[in-house]
Order: structure tokens, then sequence, then C-alpha cells
């Protein structure tokens, strides 16, 4: 889910760019004095959602119930809302979404940090081979994963595995942006890889974003720049986190139904929300729906910004006109 934000000047102390969780993280405060502070918060909350979440960590929470073949086992209070915040994605997209493609994209050559992953050679075209259908796990097999609140624990059934990947890093930064508020006067905006989650007193003009198909591009690459006052902003994107696997290119939004890239209309979508993780919900559900993503996403009040892969831009609701900002 990726997007890229407008950055201060670096020697402005109110803003901070790290590398966290295989991204960059970007930090911005409305108040030069609580940024020390601020970024504290936020490491912290990275931290322990690495710990609670990540698939390339044999250490994680979730690989222990990855690998308990179908055991209940006992969960820290993270992984219970993060795996919480999955199934939620599931059922409010009808399955677009789906938390239960672990093995697919293992089968799609994404078993490891993708930059460790061979990239496609620029300019040179990859053989396209046809899709073939994983059958990695049951149809709504989100609808079998077995969670207890007190004491926390999970279980998978039926061999499924699961990756939380979009939606435990939009959960990382609303939590990271509360985090970050609590211990700090002031506004606070937290982008992870483009997840953008804000929380505090915005700035009385907003805050700026800049919106294109890859967060780590500069402030003047294609795209557009808006403001945000509250809530989260996420965008999905086909064109960044690709590789070469089987000789066939690859990248990390795979459809449900086969288990495969998605290859339909949009390369890029963008949504505003009231938080980062219903944001980025919707923007993974608008690559997947396609065609349908703007009557899905109109449907739901929900502002947008849809990016055709032939460059063509289509805006839903309330996002702003390309010339607004001029």
């Amino acid at each position: 889910m990726l997007a890229s934000t407008e950055l201060r000047p670096a020697a402005d102390r109110r803003s901070a760019r790290w590398e966290a969780l295989g991204t960059g993280v970007v930090l911005q405060v409305t108040d030069p004095g609580s940024l020390g502070a601020a970024r504290a918060a936020v490491e912290a909350e990275l931290r322990a959602i690495d710990a609670a979440a990540s698939r390339f960590r044999t250490d994680s929470d979730l690989e222990r119930l990855n690998r308990a073949g179908g055991r209940l086992v006992a969960v820290s209070p993270l992984l219970l809302d993060a795996l919480e915040t999955g199934i939620r994605a599931a059922v409010v997209t009808a399955g677009a979404v789906d938390p239960t493609l672990g093995e697919a994209l293992i089968l799609a050559g994404y078993a490891s940090d993708w930059r460790e992953l061979e990239a496609p050679e620029r300019g040179r075209s990859t053989e396209r081979r046809p899709r073939p259908v994983v059958r990695a796990r049951p149809a709504r097999a989100w609808e079998d994963i077995e969670l207890h609140r007190d004491p926390p624990a999970a279980r998978l059934r039926g061999g499924v595995r699961v990756d939380l990947g979009a939606s435990a890093k939009a959960l990382a930064a609303d939590r990271a942006a509360r985090a970050a508020a609590e211990e700090t006067v002031g506004g606070i905006l937290v982008s992870l890889g483009g997840d953008i989650a804000t929380a505090g007193a915005s700035p009385a003009s907003g805050w700026l974003v800049h919106v294109t198909d890859d967060h780590r591009s500069s402030p003047d690459a294609p795209g557009q720049t808006v403001r945000i006052h509250s809530g989260g902003l996420a965008t999905s994107s086909t064109t960044v986190r690709r590789w070469v696997h089987a000789g066939r290119p690859m990248h990390h939004i795979l459809d449900p139904r086969d288990g495969q890239p998605v290859e339909r209309a949009w390369r890029t979508a963008s949504v505003a929300a009231a938080s980062c993780v219903d944001a980025n919900i919707a923007s993974t559900a608008a690559i997947v729906l396609g065609s349908a993503a703007s009557g899905w996403l109109a449907e739901r009040g929900l502002p947008a910004r849809l990016v055709a892969r032939d460059g063509r831009v289509e805006t839903v609701g309330a996002w702003p006109a390309e010339e607004a900002l001029g």
C-alpha cells in the first residue's frame, strides 16, 4: 500500500524518516519539540507489530500460529487485534481482501522480503505464461480462523496459512500515530510505506500528501498532492513490490479466486477513510475488484483516486479534481 508523503526540509525539526518493517517510515509533527518523543513512541509500536505479525520472522507470534498444525495457540493481544482486522477486511469486502493467502504468496515466490527476490529487468518483457490456479486454501477460509479473547489464543484450521501484510502495517500506522499523540502535544502524521495515519490536531491547512504509484518517489513525481485533516489515507499499487518467479512477473496483490497477481483495470488505487486500516482495506479491495471498484467505493462514501493501467485517472466521491491544488 504505497504513496508518497511530501516532506519538509531535512533541517526542519518537525519531520523524520527511517526504515522499518521492510519499508520507509515518515513521521511528521506540528510541534518541533515533540519529534523525539513521537519517534520513540512510533518505534516501539513498530517493534511490537513486527514481533507479533511478521511473516518473515520465525519467532513472531504469527509464524508460531502458522506452524501450529491446527492446534490452539496462545497469542499476544496485538496479534489477536491484527487477526481480527484481517478477518474484518475479508468480511466487509466479501473476500476481495483475504488474510488466508499466506501459502499462495509463498507459491508465488514471495517467501522472503521482496527486495531479496529476482527483480524484473527494466525494458525487458518477461515471458507471460498461463495463470495457474493455486488451490492453497478453501474458499472463505477466514471463517474458520478461531479466535479467543480471554486469554488471547487462535487456531488455524484446514492447513490455512495467514498473511496479514498490508492490514497489519495499516494497523501499525494507526496505533503508532495514536501512541505518538498520547506522548506529545500537537498533531502527528505517520506513514508506513505510504499507508498514512494521523492523530491529534492537524496543521491549519491540513497535512500535505503527494499520492503516486510508489512511496519512494520524490514529491515532484507524477501524481497528485492532496490535503487531509484527520483519519487515514492508503494507496495500493501493482507497479511496486514486483519480482520474477518461474519465468512470470509477479506482484504482491493477489486475486483470492486463483491465488495469482491481480491483472485488472487499476494499477493504483488511493482511498481516504476514517482510519488507515479502513483506507487500506478499501484501496486493496479496489485493485482486486477492478472495474467494479468505483461503484463499490461510491456506495460506501469513500473518496478515491483510481489510476488505470494506461494512466487514465478516475476520481470517486469527494476526492479533489486533479487541478484542485494547482
